[in-house]
Formats: structure tokens, sequence, C-alpha cells
């Protein structure tokens, strides 16, 4: 078995998804309102307004993407304006990562391997 989708629920799809689409630098041609696949690689990314609200609502998820250089998108992510809850820190282990808030106020990482 293998993970085939991971969906973020919002109330506003272009926000959410332009703002995806400005991290990973990536255009998937779609300026839908309703749903947005962003990543269609083994695992899919997906930024979807199912019609019921989400204000108010916090989410129980945490998203990580492993990157190459997690110095240009902690710059990245300041020119964004995006809420950093942690910049970027050694662990322990030898990984690297930071945390912030998406629009909607997911938790989500960024982390690039020990080396």
């Amino acid at each position: 078995m293998r993970l085939g989708e991971v969906c973020l629920h919002t109330d506003d799809v272009i926000r959410l998804a332009d703002f995806y689409k400005d991290l990973l630098g990536i255009d998937n041609g779609s300026n839908d309102p309703v749903h947005q696949m962003l990543i269609s690689d083994e695992t899919q990314l997906s930024v979807y307004n199912d019609e019921q609200s989400k204000s108010g609502v916090t989410g129980r998820i945490s998203l990580a993407f492993t990157v190459d250089d997690i110095d240009a998108a902690y710059q990245k992510l300041l020119a964004m304006d995006a809420r950093i809850v942690d910049p970027p820190l050694r662990r322990p282990w030898g990984m690297v990562n930071m945390s912030f808030l998406d629009p909607d106020g997911n938790l989500i990482y960024l982390r690039r391997l020990a080396e």
C-alpha cells in the first residue's frame, strides 16, 4: 500500500493553490475555484473546496516537504510574508528543518535531509 494523495480542504482554492504554486515553483495551468491538482507524481497534492465551511477549523495534519536548499526556501517564504513558526534549525540527528503556517493555518515543515 502506498500513500496516493494528500488533499488540503479550504474555503478558497485559488488563494491556497496559488500559495503552493508559488512556494513549490510549479504551474498546474489551472485557476479552478473548486479543485486543483498541484503535484501529480506518485503521491498527489490537491486543494479542494467541498462546499463545507472550513472557517475556524484548525488542521490536524502537517505536511513536510524535502528541499535541497533550506536557506533559499526560508528566504522565499519571508518574501511571501509567510507566518514562520520556527526558522531553519539543525536537529541533533542531523536534519535541518523549519516550520511555517500556510494561508489556512496548516502547519508545514520544510526539511533538508542529513548529509
